[in-house]
């Protein structure tokens, strides 16, 4: 009976220990918010929000005369008395655990933005694994503004392709804020952020937008923005963007055009892809050896080439090797001649190879980078040619 007795006891006084839902929000006391954007307003910011609409994302039968989403705006000194002002239009408080996505207006990127960030890295509430991109041409706002057809929730749309575009394409890059930060304070490396422009803003804020085949309003991911310390400074296109996302080993699965001898085209798609940077200090000198391994299928054949036959197997991969080392080469040429930033980690990687010439080297690195030996090789294989051995433009002329 005693026994029992102590472990009532210990019971209550455990129950003191247990601090309950002591902060506890009611959901209906909440807006969440997928989509965050900032701009340069005076010298303050001017901060949106994208905030579900319940009603027609959760209900089976939504009403259909609202949208989504509703975008709240307001303006502050700093990000979070913005956010906070909001409340004055918005009838909940903004929550932002489930963000998705956080859009940098361009006039604020290249004035800096190391500020900006500091509030959602300190922000308990904020998880770090959304996605930032930068509005090429426009603002942050305009950007959250464009309803989206298949995705309800334009961040998540955002975030979604933004995700699938890196998998699948290559030119495009997912940076979570983690990655951002660690790039901004890095001594050898430069950020770099996917661009994102809007066409339409008028048109795409309306309901109307999701009711064509072809929306007027778009969003589109559109290369790569280039950063100095924590400032805009120029653009990749297309083509640099993917020369970027070789260097940096970052290319999953992509897909190359390939000339044939007698004209048409090849279309190959790269399976497989990994890329080995390596520093080195020659002479006082630093270099840099990139060596790219790919393995590739053919997808598809615009022309009358033989493909049962190895020399023509070994014609095509030293094509490739060609192809994919011009593109690495117009992206480093890029950075060194017009934007003079080293986003590659070159520096990086040789301060892991020679951490004592680094101490010396980093002082100037700018400039070292300008003037930097960099070798690139290119090794590829192709391991497929599809399910027919040649195309029926070949068999048919035979």
């Amino acid at each position: 009976m005693k026994r029992k007795y102590i472990v009532f006891i210990s019971c209550l006084l455990l129950l003191n220990l247990l601090t309950g839902c002591w902060n506890r929000r009611e959901l209906n006391e909440l807006g969440i918010s997928v989509g965050i954007g900032i701009d340069k307003e005076g010298k303050g910011y001017r901060v949106s929000a994208q905030v579900v609409n319940p009603g027609e994302v959760a209900s089976a039968k939504p009403s259909g005369n609202r949208t989504p989403v509703t975008v709240y705006e307001a303006t502050g000194d700093t990000i979070f008395e913005a956010i906070r002002k909001m409340t004055t239009t918005s009838p909940r408080v903004i929550y932002m655990a489930h963000l998705r996505v956080l859009v940098i207006g361009e006039a604020l990127a290249r004035e800096g933005i190391e500020k900006p960030l500091d509030h959602f890295s300190r922000d308990h509430e904020v998880r770090t694994d959304f996605f930032i991109v930068i509005a090429k041409g426009s603002s942050a706002k305009d950007v959250l503004k464009v309803l989206t057809p298949v995705e309800k929730i334009p961040a998540n749309k955002l975030f979604l392709s933004l995700e699938t575009s890196q998998k699948v394409w290559a030119p495009t890059l997912t940076t979570t804020l983690d990655e951002l930060i660690t790039d901004i304070i890095s001594e050898g490396k430069s950020p770099v952020l996917t661009a994102v422009k809007v066409t339409n803003v008028n048109k795409g804020q309306s309901q109307q937008n999701v009711e064509y085949i072809e929306p007027p309003g778009k969003l589109r991911y559109s290369g790569l923005a280039v950063f100095k310390e924590d400032k805009l400074i120029g653009w990749l296109n297309e083509k640099e963007s993917k020369g970027y996302s070789y260097i940096r080993d970052k290319v999953r699965n992509t897909v190359g055009t390939l000339a044939c001898p007698e004209g048409g085209n090849i279309a190959v798609e790269i399976m497989k892809s990994k890329t080995d940077v390596k520093g080195k200090v020659k002479n006082g000198k630093p270099q840099i050896d990139i060596e790219i391994k790919t393995e590739e299928n053919v997808g598809e054949v615009e022309c009358e080439i033989d493909l049962t036959n190895r020399e023509t197997i070994d014609m095509l991969e030293k094509s490739a090797e060609k192809k994919v080392t011009a593109i690495i080469l117009d992206s480093i040429h890029k950075t060194q001649k017009r934007l003079k930033v080293d986003i590659f980690g070159f520096g990086e990687a040789i301060r892991r190879s020679n951490p004592a010439a680094w101490k010396t080297l980093k002082q100037d690195w700018e400039e070292q980078f300008l003037n930097l030996e960099i070798n690139v090789k290119v090794d590829v294989k192709i391991r497929r040619i599809g399910t027919v051995s040649n195309s029926f433009h070949r068999e048919k002329e035979e």
